[in-house]
């Protein structure tokens, strides 16, 4: 502690960061791991894995999954969704709650209105109309004080008018989905960290699933393990770092895709998702919270000046190991440790933290996803809590939600086995190819020459074989 404070103490002093993150050269450089310069000067350490797979397979076709939906926004921040699919999903919306209709409509209301009506849903909305209308057509039915009465108290009540749809969003595709295996040459795997880790906290998922026979690939963000480590704010906006993954994904991707993100990363495996629907096989997300947009907290620690959060780093540190793991114990310090999460500068965290401004990925932006997705969550996790992906997994269109009791934020670290065997599962997980529709059986033959024979007593209706005998 009274080092953090000598060289905070420095740091005000010399208006330089005290803790500078910069590129060290790996241990195992012939272990997957390589530096790629992203921009002049932007250096990322990526770890790739090419397993040697003694056998080949070809993928399956898998099932074809109807992805219809209709998204409409209104002006009081109500989200309406409708899902139309027919042979959408009524085995993804049953994992997913247990009782959601394949055709189901769901309202929700948009987490950055404020000031908004409470939800009124579509069909009230409609039968309240007509019924108005038919009370005024039918002022002449009956004479008394009764329906005078009557008139009074909806001239008092207010009218309820139709709303007028702000913006309408219709999906209308098909997606092939099928298992990916190991040994399947078109697949690879994407990982991707939060804020405070690096490609490390993957560790045992990566040697897992390399061991399986898949490829798979990890990346420290700027500022993060052993990446490049910019003296600028803007280099770690949420533009910045999504167009250095961007970069990465270009280079390494495969025909079927899949993209792994945890807390922070999450985001940018939704973006990914946008930018390339049609390389994105499924998707996970590990503890990422709710479908929000993303915007910078004004009252914050991490607005406080550099030299003040590095004096304050041991108590940052202290705050992530309780409210990150379900124990504090000395296997949760050793794990820290031993995979370099939350060992990043003080500038960085802090520019890392202000720059998380994402307008786009409101709930609008995450119900257009069509890809499958499962969301891992921790139920210890103090950062994240559950209802987040409660409500993400509402917005999704395809989507299974587990919990895991016994892991909190950094849940890939405190139950890798449970981690590593939910993710294989999903990986191999295809949906079920319905039978083809029966078709209507085709008139016997003695059946029709039965209709022909009742025919021919009447005098309008002459068979053809008839008239060549005559």
């Amino acid at each position: 502690m009274l080092t953090s404070f000598i060289e905070g103490l420095l740091c005000c002093l010399t208006s330089k960061p005290a803790n500078t993150v910069v590129p060290v050269e790996t241990s195992e450089p012939t272990d997957g791991y390589e530096f790629v310069e992203v921009k002049p000067g932007r250096v990322l350490r990526v770890r790739h894995i090419i397993p040697d797979r003694p056998v080949v397979e070809e993928p399956s076709l898998g099932g074809i999954v109807s992805c219809k939906r209709k998204i409409t926004v209104y002006r009081n921040g109500h989200l309406f969704i409708e899902n139309l699919g027919e042979r959408a999903s009524a085995e993804l919306k049953t994992c997913q709650n247990g009782d959601t209709e394949p055709n189901s409509t769901m309202e929700v209301e948009l987490t950055d209105c404020r000031n908004s009506s409470p939800p009124v849903s579509i069909p009230e909305a409609r039968s309240g109309s007509l019924t108005a209308g038919n009370n005024g057509a039918s002022e002449t039915g009956s004479a008394g004080e009764a329906p005078a009465a009557g008139q009074a108290e909806q001239s008092q009540q207010p009218r309820k008018r139709r709303r007028k749809p702000k913006r309408t969003v219709v999906i209308d595709c098909e997606r092939r989905i099928a298992g990916c295996k190991g040994t399947h040459s078109d697949v690879a795997l994407f990982f991707i960290h939060g804020v405070g880790g690096s490609l490390d906290i993957w560790g045992s998922q990566l040697d897992f699933f390399s061991r399986l026979g898949y490829e798979v690939i990890a990346l420290d963000l700027a500022g993060h393990g052993a990446s490049s480590s910019p003296h600028i704010a803007a280099a770690y906006t949420f533009y910045a770092l999504a167009e250095d993954i961007r970069l990465i994904f270009k280079r390494y991707a495969k025909k079927r895709n899949i993209l792994i993100g945890h807390s922070y990363g999450v985001s940018f495996c939704t973006y990914l998702a946008h930018d390339f629907p049609d390389q994105i096989h499924k998707m996970v997300m590990i503890n990422g919270g709710g479908p929000t947009a993303l915007e910078p907290s004004l009252c914050s620690i991490f607005n406080l000046p550099t030299c003040v959060l590095h004096c304050l780093s041991p108590l940052l540190a202290w705050s992530f190991l309780k409210a990150g793991f379900a124990r504090q114990g000395v296997r949760e310090k050793q794990l820290l440790k031993e995979y370099n999460a939350f060992n990043v500068s003080s500038f960085v965290l802090r520019a890392m933290m202000s720059g998380q401004y994402w307008p786009e990925g409101d709930e609008v932006y995450h119900a257009e996803l069509t890809v499958p997705i499962l969301l891992v969550h921790g139920m210890h996790d103090k950062f994240v809590p559950v209802e987040e992906d409660q409500r993400m997994a509402e917005i999704l269109l395809m989507a299974f939600l587990k919990v895991l009791e016994d892991g909190s934020h950094m849940v890939m670290l405190e139950c890798p086995e449970a981690v590593n065997t939910l993710l294989h599962e999903f990986f191999l997980w295809e949906p079920a190819t319905l039978p083809p529709p029966k078709k209507e059986p085709k008139t016997r033959p003695e059946t029709a020459k039965a209709q022909t024979d009742t025919s021919i007593s009447e005098p309008t209706k002459v068979r053809p074989a008839t008239a060549k005998q005559t």
